[in-house]
């Protein structure tokens, strides 16, 4: 590359492609970046939301580009119809922010194997095809960014969790084994794991009454999710336990010592 093209391509204004864009910690990715001056892709089911989002972001960076893109991750075709929707804009994907979750079905509960399979793709199966997509073009252009959200509550089995902490247990060991692949690429990749986080997720799940039950200290903001995210992700840091009470428990539930009698207590209580 000559020295023209290569200082044309380190201008060129960065793209983020967000998903669960619409609310919560994907609004706040939305947020953080825009203020970083990167145009930015965004996704989720909710089109309306996500155009009063593009409203928003416009007026605040009024130099930036917006896209939406409407789509349901736990469809089979949603990672396709993404990629041709950028493709067709001609934009390329600098970062790629795998947010859309949701806190799903009980596995032996709901009866419907659909139900369980369009949560398991939502959670899992649609992140794995939207990196295949588009983290081969990052690696050709030797620079790429991706975070993988993933979950505190993907580090430790807990009894009646069958579906929402093995999804994330899944992104983390799919993000490091991601990060090992594409680094030497000049690509990163971050599973981030946040412990309870004032977001709209919890009242979306019905389990409002779990976050009135628990105390304010163990509960963090969007915001410092976000900023932590980001800030592991350029520190190269494969794992990103956010919030410090969770960096501090997250040793104690990863130690062969303590994390037997952490499941020896959630075994107790439930019986």
């Amino acid at each position: 590359m000559t020295t023209l093209a290569l200082a044309a391509s380190t201008a060129r204004r960065k793209t983020a492609l967000i998903t669960g864009a619409s609310a919560g910690l994907g609004v706040e990715f939305a947020l953080q970046l825009a203020a970083k001056n990167m145009d930015l892709v965004l996704v989720a089911r909710r089109e309306s939301r996500l155009q009063s989002l593009a409203a928003r972001l416009r007026q605040q960076h009024n130099d930036i580009q917006v896209l939406c893109i409407a789509a349901d991750l736990s469809a089979p075709e949603a990672p396709q119809h993404i990629y041709a929707k950028v493709r067709q804009a001609n934009i390329e994907i600098d970062y790629l922010i795998n947010n859309a979750g949701a806190s799903g079905p009980e596995m032996l509960k709901e009866p419907r194997w659909k139900v369980q399979e369009e949560y398991l793709r939502l959670m899992m199966t649609s992140v794995t095809e939207l990196c295949h997509l588009f983290v081969p073009a990052m690696q050709k252009r030797s620079f790429g960014r991706v975070i993988n959200v993933a979950s505190v509550a993907g580090r430790i089995a807990r009894g009646g969790d069958c579906h929402y902490g093995p999804s994330k247990a899944y992104l983390v060991a799919f993000s490091e084994a991601l990060a090992l692949t594409v680094s030497r690429d000049g690509v990163l990749v971050s599973a981030l794991c946040p412990g309870f986080t004032h977001t709209e997720f919890h009242e979306a799940g019905g389990r409002l009454a779990l976050k009135e039950a628990t105390p304010g200290f163990i509960w963090y903001s969007a915001e410092t999710v976000v900023r932590e995210g980001l800030k592991g992700l350029e520190a190269g840091k494969r794992i990103v336990i956010s919030g410090r009470l969770y960096r501090w428990l997250d040793p104690i539930l990863q130690s062969v010592w303590l994390r037997p009698l952490a499941l020896l207590t959630q075994r107790s209580a439930r019986t």
